[in-house]
């Protein structure tokens, strides 16, 4: 097992950091996941624990308090963190993202305010563009800003929000129409607020509300919400970067180190998949031996760790081109797509293995069953990464002339 999802030319720190989660992994989190999931309960001591060893600020720099790590480091932690229960990564991404964002677009006031907090997990961050009529398609927003004085007025619904009522800082896309002539495209008329609010569910704060906890059928733990805004008012300064039309390339930027993170998360539960249906072929006996000794499971069992170590592969090769300064939405949409669909046929792999036993709740394969399918949708559709790649590469082999 420890064979496999290995990455060459780490440093010292990186190999330390990444170990250190592994093994927080082992003990604290594979040991109760399955049960607070069944019971759909927020892991607040993981997530404590996850604050004392610095993840919340892992790539924030170490001028705000952070560590200053690199997308990989955050990546390879992430693949480990997912591998215990992708839920727990699921707190941290939404967090990782906003304060990727401040960091990359925000003002310095807005940096200094909030970057401190975030990398000490006093804030909790949330992102926000879905909303109930719309999915991939962000340029159908239809929630907005209205300019009044010193202060924005925010209306509209949103949906989907990862740490919605755990969160303190959400980072919403609006439309901001005033000062954009008519035609204007959509993508150039949006604008991210940072909204602050207390944490929990209901109004929390005037013109805010929270709702309460969406039912999904996997990904439980993690507090996934509506976000309802009438009559919201933000004030200016707390428009990322200080100006407005900008917030959907803020957004597109996100997603794009986003969409890593969400490989990586592919990663980690196909690594644990893999794990768990290699430990059982070798336990359960059919016809007087292991089915590990069929040749049909060994087949299967070769095919699954193909696309773990295929999966990882591209997800690293992502993450570093991010770190060295380029452009990386084809590696990322590639590498989201592939690990989501590998995710799904290797989890199903290690469920077909177990048998009916796949099929209890007893079983921890039973859980990743119902968690993988999240990583299809999550952080844009396998067809809208397509979509991306196809693009991309028509860009990269334009015939000249």
């Amino acid at each position: 097992m420890a064979r496999l999802a290995q990455t060459p030319g780490l440093t010292d720190v990186q190999q330390e950091i990444v170990s250190t989660v592994r093994d927080f992994v082992d003990k604290e989190i594979i040991p109760v996941a399955t049960e607070l999931e069944h019971r759909d309960e927020y892991p607040q001591q993981i997530v404590d624990g996850l604050k004392e060893l610095g993840l919340f600020g892992l790539m924030i720099p170490e001028e705000y308090g952070g560590l200053g790590e690199s997308l990989l480091t955050y990546a390879l932690c992430v693949e480990e963190i997912a591998r215990g229960w992708m839920s727990v990564s699921g707190i941290i991404n939404t967090h990782f993202i906003v304060a990727y964002m401040l960091k990359q677009h925000g003002t310095q006031e807005q940096k200094d305010y909030f970057l401190p907090k975030m990398a000490a997990g006093e804030i909790r961050g949330a992102f926000s563009m879905s909303e109930p009529s719309l999915g991939s398609d962000v340029s159908a927003i239809t929630s907005k800003a209205v300019k009044d004085g010193d202060e924005y007025v925010l209306t509209g619904q949103k949906m989907w929000l990862t740490n919605g009522g755990t969160s303190s800082l959400v980072a919403v896309l609006v439309r901001t129409d005033e000062g954009h002539p008519e035609g204007t495209p959509p993508h150039r008329s949006m604008t991210t607020f940072l909204v602050e609010k207390e944490p929990g569910f209901g109004e929390v704060r005037p013109g805010l509300t929270i709702p309460g906890k969406i039912d999904k059928m996997g990904y439980k733990g993690v507090d996934t919400t509506e976000l309802i805004m009438d009559g919201l008012r933000v004030p200016a300064d707390r428009v990322l970067g200080g100006t407005t039309g900008r917030g959907f390339y803020h957004m597109m930027d996100g997603v794009e180190v986003g969409r890593v993170n969400v490989a990586a998360r592919g990663c980690g539960v196909a690594l644990r998949a893999f794990e768990l249906g290699v430990q059982y072929a070798q336990q359960r006996h059919t016809f007087g031996k292991p089915i590990a000794q069929h040749q049909a499971i060994q087949f299967k069992l070769a095919e699954m760790a193909t696309k773990v170590e295929a999966a990882h592969s591209m997800m690293v090769n992502a993450a570093r081109k991010k770190d060295s300064g380029q452009r990386n939405d084809l590696e990322a949409g590639m590498a989201k797509y592939l690990a989501a669909e590998y995710c799904k046929e290797v989890v199903e792999d290690a469920f077909r293995i177990h048998g009916g036993y796949g099929f209890s709740k007893e079983y921890e394969i039973e859980r990743l069953y119902r968690e993988a399918p999240m990583l299809l949708i999550g952080e844009g559709t396998a067809e809208i990464q397509k979509m991306i790649i196809g693009r991309r590469l028509l860009e990269e082999y334009r015939i000249q002339g």
